[in-house]
């Protein structure tokens, strides 16, 4: 996107006083400047593709999968108490925001690989 936008004259508006206070784009310009900013709310800002990919991938810490299963296995033979239930039930709520994180990382690369294609 840069060099599209570098290899094109930039006109700006200018105050009588000399202070710059607007661009003039051309179309092209403008539509490959607004595809590069995500108004989707579920786009995942200020991450490099490499953090984007590492947070995709990402999975539980052992010693969290470790204590998780240990809790899922008393609760299924209904030892648990509860301390341990709601120590269950925290693990798995943090399960689901890990999850829906790594759904936004997948999407936002998704959505970054559609805005390579035309101008790649």
């Amino acid at each position: 996107m840069g060099n599209a936008l570098l290899a094109s004259p930039v006109e700006y508006l200018v105050r009588e006083d000399g202070q710059r206070t607007g661009v003039v784009l051309r179309w092209e310009d403008y539509q490959t400047l607004r595809a590069s900013v995500p108004s989707d709310p579920d786009i995942l800002v200020n991450l490099s593709e490499p953090e984007l990919q590492t947070l995709a991938e990402g999975m539980l810490s052992s010693r969290y999968q470790q204590r998780l299963d240990e809790l899922l296995q008393r609760n299924r033979e209904d030892t648990t108490d509860g301390a341990a239930e709601r120590e269950l039930d925290r693990l798995l709520e943090y399960v689901d925001h890990m999850n829906v994180l790594k759904a936004r990382a997948n999407y936002t690369l998704q959505r970054l690989a559609e805005t390579k294609e035309p101008y790649g």
